[in-house]
């Protein structure tokens, strides 16, 4: 597949609490074919750690994305 299914962007970045269901989310993007792309980032807000993720759809390569 070329493209993300559902109409979705090829570049992604979710955020949000680290807990189990920031893991949920970034493991369905995994499972539609999408890649990590880069570290993920942390931050602390004074009550949670929030962290974000990127991911890219694998069909882009290097010079699409920069």
């Amino acid at each position: 597949m070329k493209t993300p299914p559902d109409d979705l962007p090829i570049y992604r970045v979710l955020t949000g609490p680290d807990d189990a269901k920031f893991c949920r989310r970034v493991s369905e993007a995994l499972a539609l074919g999408y890649v990590l792309y880069g570290s993920p980032s942390l931050t602390f807000n004074g009550q949670n750690v929030i962290v974000a993720q990127a991911l890219v759809w694998p069909a882009m390569d290097d010079e699409s994305i920069g």
